[in-house]
């Protein structure tokens, strides 16, 4: 399983979105201090209804949560993109 295939399984299976973008940023780092040790930069779009009610720091804590582990073993950097259905249209 891939790197991405991992952060895909772990947001839909804590999140239950209904929808899930992921980009991998890390080529535009080459060479970054944090590229070096082999952990990735990511954008994730996430839509899920878990978000309803939240502020944006709470929306991006639940993203971390999800991903558990993987923020310390396989991601240095992480742009987050967190709407409600309603949000994303």
């Amino acid at each position: 399983m891939t790197r991405i295939e991992r952060i895909r399984a772990a947001l839909q299976q804590k999140l239950e979105p209904f929808a899930v973008e992921i980009i991998d940023d890390s080529h535009l780092h080459a060479g970054h201090a944090g590229a070096r040790d082999g952990r990735g930069h990511y954008t994730v779009r996430v839509v899920a209804r878990c978000f309803e009610g939240l502020r944006p720091l709470a929306r991006h804590r639940a993203v971390y949560a999800a991903l558990g582990d993987m923020m310390q073993t396989d991601i240095h950097a992480l742009v987050i993109e967190a709407m409600t259905p309603g949000e994303a249209g």
